[in-house]
């Protein structure tokens, strides 16, 4: 659990935080009764020490851990918005999946897109999207094609149309 990463919002843009949930437990009890600015900075000093975070967004990052402590404990947060495409792979780790993540991130890569590409593999996660097979591709909220591995020129449209929509 101490290597565990968590991923969270910081500025709009998803970023992984080694040890954040380990980090979070050890302060459940020591953060009664201190302020958010103390709950902040100790979580800060607590994973700084195993994650590079650069000083000019610390106080983003102090949010962000703020944010995820409350979440923890049961408050309610609103979530930062997401900067940027969010693209979602469902699947269980297959050789379908892993081709359609691949042909995905390098077409990302070929059209310079910035954006969240996730996979996500656990079954009871993958339900609660509602799809009924996989692979599944999904843009921006949007399943885009399910049980098969597109080819590459249709992944480019779709990622373009999104990203034209976002402009």
């Amino acid at each position: 659990m101490e290597n565990k990463i968590t991923q969270i919002r910081v500025e709009g843009r998803t970023t992984g935080v080694v040890g954040l949930e380990y980090a979070i437990k050890n302060i459940v009890e020591w953060a009664k009764g201190k302020t958010a600015e103390e709950i902040s900075a100790e979580l800060w000093s607590r994973v700084e020490k195993r994650n590079y975070i650069p000083s000019s967004i610390k106080q983003a990052y102090g949010k962000a851990l703020l944010r995820e402590y409350k979440k923890f404990v049961g408050e309610k947060v609103d979530e930062e918005p997401l900067v940027g495409l969010e693209v979602v792979i469902l699947g269980p780790g297959c050789a379908q999946c892993s081709s359609l993540e691949t042909n995905v991130r390098n077409v990302m890569a070929e059209m310079n897109l910035a954006g969240d590409l996730a996979h996500v593999t656990d079954t009871k996660e993958i339900a609660r999207y509602g799809v009924m097979g996989v692979p599944a591709l999904i843009i921006n909220g949007r399943v885009v094609t399910v049980g098969s591995v597109p080819e590459k020129n249709k992944i480019r449209q779709w990622l373009a149309e999104a990203a034209e929509k976002m402009a």
